[in-house]
């Protein structure tokens, strides 16, 4: 039986199979309507023949027809069917690439939007997002773009990653102010000590050569001339006015202050050039202005004149060693100018080596003013000439290095030149009183020696025993100032009296640590240290350059402080005050190195003249304390400092009297020989040491106690 007809199964492919055909007796039924949500869905895209830029309103009314013409109706290529396998690739994929490249872009109307944007970086940003990011920056860069670089070689492996480079290390933390200045002080307290040690070397090899007597005093006259002219000329202003300067022309000046630079050294050359002519030819009277005694004798100062025209050329290559110090100073390398030092001492010591290898030791020799061959003069002479320039040019490298270059410039006019020069004067006039008591002093020590008839009672037994007391004052104080004057004069040049204060009071107490219980070792242990140093001079020599060396001991430490205080002066170019305050302490020195020459026996009067120098610069303190402090407002950190002193002081009485008791007993046991005086010495030193830091360690002085934790740190331990 059949079944009824189902109307519904007509409509469509699933009411009527494939290939049947309603019977014609039965009318065709009409065909319903589709789905107008669902008809061509899968149909192709059906605005390919339309515009593209005419799908967007906004990109409608920016298109420019003219230049860009869109494609004429019917030429677009038939695109394929969506939603269907793409073909097989001939090649298999490549492992090493993770995504496989896409096929390129059929050409078309997608290859060439308006304005010629690339349509595979094109953004499109929709009118919302326009509006709200228009007061927006740009946007960063895709940070996917190198998948992008990666695939653009279609079937290539992808290149090489590039190495990655190692993070850089995390930046050292900045070092403090105080860690800062201890580094530079550690470089040129280095450099200093060495250079003192070696000349220490050459001190005791020109005694050995020379003697202690009128030979030697004639030497050191002829030595210390060329010293004092240039002190006397540029030195003073070289030294202290010139660094302030560089300095604020190197903040200042467009070129870092090299122009200024090149002109000073111009002009320091030119004018020692002619200082150093003059000279030569007024040797005669320079001398006999340095000592009467060794000008009344015809042989001593026929000795004296031919030295001293070997050794005033040294004039010229001591000012440019200064300038070429003075500028690595100022551009922040400290050490050059401690450590060149060391290459005059070798020259030096190896001339009077030689001379001591041809003509034996002055023990062995008998050697005097009379009896010294002009072959030996000369010898001397042309070493002594030879350490300087060899000293000098040695600089050059280390500026070489900072790219400093050296172009003479006589354009001084204009420059600030004259202005240093101003404040220079004083400087002069300072320098010129202290020179003023040195030439006391050497009249009246050379005139002592000659009447005591004895060895060590001159004036080289004088500059002996001040070699070795100046020592701790070079490596310490003038290392620490020597970091800490440009500083200074930055504070100063900024009216921050504040910052200045504290770098002062941070350079007196810091030197203090060592300075102060230095001086009270010299004082008890003065008398082993020279006849250990100057053994080969006999024992009566090295014991008055002792007695000489104890007498100096105490004043190192207001000698230390002036030279701290007179730099705040310098940092405000204030010259005219350390003019006035090296007056007085010229002018204290003098007069009473005269009462002790008058009134003590000449054997005895050069110790008075050591004890003089110290009580002058206590007297020099005085004053120059008041006024830096007014200067700065009335705060100099006077308490703090002053508890720091008295605090060492009080710590260094008893280390020294058990220091030099202990030395005493050694020596009365062993003898003043070398021997005896080595052990005396190394068993003073170290009884005073260890009072020292047990009575320090109880009085909690605060600067010891960061020196000692700095060093042990430095030790790792």
């Amino acid at each position: 039986m059949n079944a009824p007809y189902d109307g519904d199964r007509g409509q469509g492919s699933g009411g009527n199979p494939a290939g049947q055909v309603p019977p014609p007796h039965q009318p065709a039924p009409e065909p319903r309507p589709q789905d107008p949500y669902v008809q061509d869905a899968y149909a192709p895209d059906p605005f390919q023949a339309q515009d593209l830029s005419a799908q967007d309103p906004v990109a409608e009314a920016l298109y420019d027809r003219s230049a860009h013409p869109p494609p004429a109706p019917g030429t677009y290529p038939q695109q394929q069917p969506l939603y269907q396998q793409p073909p097989s690739p001939d090649y298999a994929p490549d492992p090493r690439v993770w995504a496989q490249t896409p096929p390129p872009e059929p050409e078309g109307p997608t290859r060439h939007l308006p304005y010629g944007d690339a349509a595979g970086t094109t953004e499109f940003t929709g009118i919302d997002d326009l509006v709200t990011r228009a007061g927006d920056e740009a946007p960063e860069p895709d940070a996917f773009a190198h998948l992008f670089r990666d695939q653009q070689a279609a079937g290539r492996p992808a290149p090489a990653p590039e190495p990655v480079p190692a993070p850089p290390p995390a930046p050292k933390k900045p070092a403090g102010r105080a860690s800062g200045l201890l580094k530079s002080s550690a470089v040129m307290a280095a450099g200093t000590l060495v250079s003192r040690l070696t000349g220490f070397v050459r001190s005791l090899v020109i005694t050995a050569a020379l003697g202690a007597a009128l030979l030697g005093d004639t030497f050191t006259v002829a030595y210390t001339l060329p010293t004092m002219i240039y002190i006397l000329t540029v030195g003073g202003g070289l030294n202290s006015v010139f660094v302030p300067q560089l300095v604020r022309a190197m903040k200042n000046d467009e070129d870092g202050g090299e122009a200024y630079a090149n002109r000073l050294l111009t002009l320091v050359m030119v004018a020692l050039g002619a200082i150093v002519v003059g000279a030569v030819f007024a040797a005669p009277l320079l001398i006999q202005l340095m000592s009467d005694t060794i000008a009344g004798d015809p042989a001593a100062n026929s000795v004296a004149v031919t030295f001293a025209r070997y050794c005033l050329p040294t004039i010229f290559f001591m000012g440019i060693h200064v300038v070429m110090g003075q500028i690595l100073n100022a551009r922040g390398k400290f050490g050059a100018m401690m450590w060149t030092p060391v290459l005059n001492n070798i020259v030096m010591i190896t001339t009077f080596g030689l001379f001591i290898w041809v003509y034996g030791t002055s023990a062995e020799s008998q050697m005097g003013v009379q009896t010294i061959p002009p072959e030996g003069v000369r010898l001397l002479g042309i070493g002594t000439l030879l350490g300087l320039v060899v000293q000098a040019l040695a600089m050059i490298p280390y500026l070489r290095e900072t790219g400093f270059r050296f172009r003479p410039r006589f354009d001084w006019k204009g420059h600030g030149l004259g202005k240093t020069v101003k404040l220079a004067k004083w400087t002069v006039l300072f320098v010129l009183a202290n020179q003023a008591g040195v030439l006391v002093v050497t009249q009246l020590a050379t005139a002592a020696g000659a009447a005591s008839g004895k060895q060590g009672a001159g004036f080289i037994a004088y500059t002996n025993a001040q070699l070795i007391w100046g020592m701790p004052q070079a490596i310490i104080t003038v290392s620490v100032m020597a970091a800490l004057l440009p500083r200074i004069s930055r504070a100063a040049h900024d009216d921050d009296p504040g910052a200045v204060r504290d770098d002062i009071s941070q350079g007196l107490r810091n030197s203090a640590v060592a300075i102060v219980p230095v001086s009270f070792a010299f004082l008890a242990l003065g008398v082993p240290m020279s006849t250990l140093l100057f053994a080969s001079t006999g024992q009566e020599a090295a014991r008055g350059m002792g007695f000489i060396l104890m007498a100096f001991g105490l004043g190192l430490i207001p000698y230390s402080v002036q030279y701290v205080v007179l730099r705040g002066f310098y940092a405000y170019e204030d010259t005219r005050t350390p003019f006035y305050n090296t007056v007085i302490v010229a002018v204290v020195n003098a007069g009473a190195s005269a009462l002790c020459y008058a009134l003590l026996p000449a054997q005895w009067a050069v110790v008075g003249m050591g004890a003089s120098y110290g009580l002058a610069y206590a007297v020099g303190v005085g004053v120059a304390w008041r006024r830096l402090k007014t200067r700065l407002g009335g705060d100099l950190d006077g308490s703090h400092v002053m508890r720091t002193y008295a605090r060492l002081s009080m710590a260094s009485v008893p280390a020294a009297i058990a220091g030099g008791a202990a030395a005493f007993g050694v020596m009365t046991a062993l003898g003043s020989g070398a021997g005896g005086s080595l052990v005396a010495l190394v068993a003073g030193g170290a009884v005073l040491m260890g009072v020292f830091l047990v009575a320090a360690k109880r009085m909690r002085i605060e600067e010891l106690n960061a020196m000692v934790g700095m060093v042990r740190g430095r030790l790792g331990r």
